[in-house]
């Protein structure tokens, strides 16, 4: 076990291991800057008795401040990484075994896959813009908390799609890919993404924002639907 493991997390893995003995093929933590850290169980077979057993202990993890684990066997893993391309990938990439063998090796998500996902975020996003700016009826902070709301969106699809040109940026090298490879406008994609790293801090100018906002999440779909 990993000697960086949270006592909670500690304690889910042998509960786990008391439920599902030799069942458990493998634990893993994910989202190393994530609070609770989730956690995954890789278990042999999965019945209801043994979920009945994780219920009563739900509570406890919970209180002591630990994530409730996903636990699903690899085959179920591995048949959904085109259902859940970007949750299951981010589980791929960024995981740390704690318990067993790397549960994942030779795994990885269909760059088809993660296209489509980031399609179907995209037009969500661009969507509730839409919807949500009409609502705010003209009220500057209803707007601007619409941008802060959605923001963290943006910047995660912003990322996907790099990472799918191959390329893991963030910051100003992120909006300068973003300008080059997507046409969106490198100065709107610095401010949301600024928005989206400094939610409790930041101030938007939410009359400034939001038309160019729009804008570059309108060609983001375009771009994406072209990819």
């Amino acid at each position: 076990m990993s000697a960086g493991a949270s006592t909670p997390v500690q304690s889910v893995l042998a509960d786990l291991q008391a439920i599902f003995g030799t069942r458990l093929h493998a634990f893993v933590v994910y989202a190393p800057t994530r609070t609770p850290r989730p956690s995954v169980a890789i278990v042999h077979s999965l019945e209801l008795a043994d979920l009945t057993a994780c219920a009563g202990r739900a509570a406890r993890w919970q209180r002591d401040g630990a994530a409730t684990p996903v636990v699903l066997t690899r085959r179920e893993f591995a048949r959904s990484l085109d259902a859940f391309p970007v949750e299951f990938g981010e589980i791929i990439d960024s995981h740390e075994t704690l318990f067993g063998d790397d549960p994942f090796a030779g795994l990885s998500v269909a760059p088809a896959d993660l296209r489509r996902a980031c399609e179907s975020r995209t037009r969500s996003l661009l969507l509730h813009l839409r919807e949500d700016y009409m609502e705010a009826a003209g009220d500057a902070r209803a707007v601007s908390g619409l941008i802060v709301d959605s923001a963290p969106d943006f910047a995660a699809i912003i990322g996907l799609l790099a990472r799918l040109d191959g390329r893991r940026l963030a910051g100003k090298d992120l909006a300068a890919w973003a300008d080059e490879r997507l046409g969106l406008d490198p100065r709107t994609v610095s401010d949301v993404l600024h928005v989206a790293d400094h939610p409790e801090t930041t101030t938007v100018d939410a009359v400034r924002l939001y038309p160019a906002y729009l804008a570059a999440v309108e060609q983001l779909a375009r771009r994406v639907d072209e990819w």
